[in-house]
């Protein structure tokens, strides 16, 4: 039971912040969104105390728990930084990233993003098809 749980009750503040952040912005969330807004736009105080909320709120949690990530390999910082430059151009020419579509979008029953987290999930499976 308990391994159903964490994700229920996961999934159930996930949704209620999405809802929170639509009624007192009137914008979806997503995180490729909010990060630009903290990086080029004025009023930066909501999306930097998100973001330090992501920050602070998976630190308390990993430390809380006791709960480590193991990385299987070391990665190139260069290849790191390639890597995260093409994911934020991505998010930039799908308009929005997998959270403002599958979370955001999808609950509101845009085409568009109906259309895009079909993309990103199709994309997922054929890649880890291919390399396992």
């Amino acid at each position: 039971m308990e391994s159903l749980f964490n994700p229920l009750i996961g999934g159930l503040l996930i949704g209620l912040t999405a809802t929170i952040y639509l009624l007192s912005t009137g914008k979806v969330i997503g995180i490729s969104g909010i990060l630009s807004q903290l990086l080029f736009n004025k009023g930066r105080l909501l999306p930097f105390l998100f973001i330090a909320g992501l920050i602070i709120g998976g630190s308390a949690y990993g430390t809380l728990t006791e709960q480590t990530v193991a990385f299987p390999e070391t990665r190139s910082p260069w290849l790191l930084i390639l890597s995260g430059l093409l994911v934020g151009y991505g998010t930039r020419l799908g308009g929005g990233c997998t959270s403002g579509h599958g979370v955001c979008g999808i609950s509101r029953l845009s085409p568009r993003s109906i259309v895009a987290t079909l993309t990103f999930m199709a994309a997922a499976i054929i890649t880890v098809s291919i390399l396992n």
